[in-house]
């Protein structure tokens, strides 16, 4: 009987993890409307060389350096999103002024797309506006594979950075009219914060009479 070392069972089990998963690589990219980045295609047994040929075929579709989708997957109103967070990394979340937009409470375009991440990043990306601060679990929510903070969080964070009082009031009123938000949420996130937050949150909600 052969008995394999352990250091022949390692090769054989990198050389199967080497392999292409096509079904690995679906999962990854299901779970982020279809979206990948080259190191997830690597994790799943995908070389540079490999995803680059794929992308010539048309299985997969380049939509920046370092990004693709995969073609059973439409593109998505919200690609520039979604780039931007394979781009900044896992733990980044969609914020500020383009969590804002996103869920339709601002009139304003951000010229750049605003992520949170825990800790700074060494690398600077154009068109992307990095903020470095803890998000809670609460303070985070995920559509369509998109992380992106909650309503009171994106207004609070607006607030805090210096979003006009004007915005302010007009995303705390339409937020708790679409029943986006409730206003113990507000209040929550405007305590939490404090400071230029508190104030323009407190006074938003009290334009409506509810203090």
């Amino acid at each position: 009987m052969c008995i394999m070392s352990n250091d022949t069972r390692h090769s054989a089990h990198r050389r199967e993890d080497s392999r292409p998963d096509l079904d690995l690589l679906f999962a990854v990219a299901e779970g982020q409307a279809g979206y990948f980045t080259t190191a997830q295609a690597k994790r799943a047994g995908y070389s540079r060389g490999l995803v680059a040929h794929h992308a010539k075929s048309g299985t997969f579709v380049r939509v920046r350096a370092g990004v693709y989708r995969l073609l059973r997957f439409p593109g998505s109103a919200r690609e520039d999103l979604y780039i931007a967070w394979l781009e900044a990394g896992p733990r980044a979340v969609v914020s500020h002024d383009s969590a804002l937009e996103l869920y339709g409470l601002s009139d304003l375009l951000p010229a750049e797309t605003h992520l949170t991440l825990p800790r700074t990043s060494s690398r600077r990306r154009s068109g992307i506006r990095m903020h470095t601060t803890a998000l809670d679990g609460g303070d985070v929510t995920v559509r369509e594979g998109l992380p992106f903070t909650t309503v009171a969080r994106s207004i609070a964070d607006v607030a805090r950075t210096g979003g006009s009082g004007e915005l302010i009031e007009q995303a705390v009123h339409e937020a708790l009219a679409r029943g986006l938000v409730s206003e113990d949420e507000l209040r929550d996130q405007a305590l939490k914060r404090g400071g230029r937050a508190k104030r323009e949150i407190l006074a938003a909600l009290a334009t409506r009479g509810v203090l």
